[in-house]
């Protein structure tokens, strides 16, 4: 099976070695697909993590390019795909809205938003504003911001995602 290069870019609070950013690499590495993850545990600036990520990205080699992010790594991985030619982008907890940031949008072959209906710092109905005119794919589970008691499932979501980018092609 054909298969590409996927980075994972964890939220503000979090880090690379997160739940979360660790058990999709996993889902990925097992469907023979390399993976990163960078540490932006440094960089508080969305902006110092975007150009963060397009550095990893125009180093990247393996192709498709899938982007992973959640939170603010959902936002500097959307951001990403306005500069950069990506294959796919698989958001958690996208923070559309977010006051003082360049507006979320997306540009990009194939997209994924998970989103909790008990966010309690994006309100899952702002996503579903910012997904229903885009007509984006987007799942609403049952879980908060962090979306720690739905790993199981948004893994199974991933798994299906990278099946299907590289059934595109």
């Amino acid at each position: 099976m054909k298969s590409g290069h996927v980075i994972l870019s964890h939220g503000l609070e979090s880090g690379p070695n997160a739940t979360k950013v660790t058990r999709l690499a996993g889902v990925a590495e097992a469907l023979g697909w390399s993976t990163e993850r960078p540490d932006y545990g440094q960089l508080r600036d969305p902006q110092a993590r975007i150009q963060l990520l397009l550095a990893r990205c125009a180093a990247v080699t393996a192709q498709p390019v899938v982007l992973v992010g959640s939170s603010m790594g959902a936002y500097i991985s959307a951001i990403a795909t306005l500069r950069v030619a990506i294959h796919g982008v698989f958001l958690l907890a996208p923070p559309v809205g977010w006051p003082g940031a360049e507006a979320l949008e997306i540009r990009c072959a194939k997209v994924c938003l998970i989103h909790g209906w008990d966010d309690e710092l994006i309100p899952a109905d702002s996503v579903y504003q910012f997904a229903r005119p885009r007509k984006l794919p987007l799942q609403l589970l049952p879980d908060d911001h962090r979306l720690s008691a739905s790993v199981d499932d948004i893994c199974a979501s991933f798994k299906q995602f990278l099946q299907e980018c590289v059934s595109d092609d």
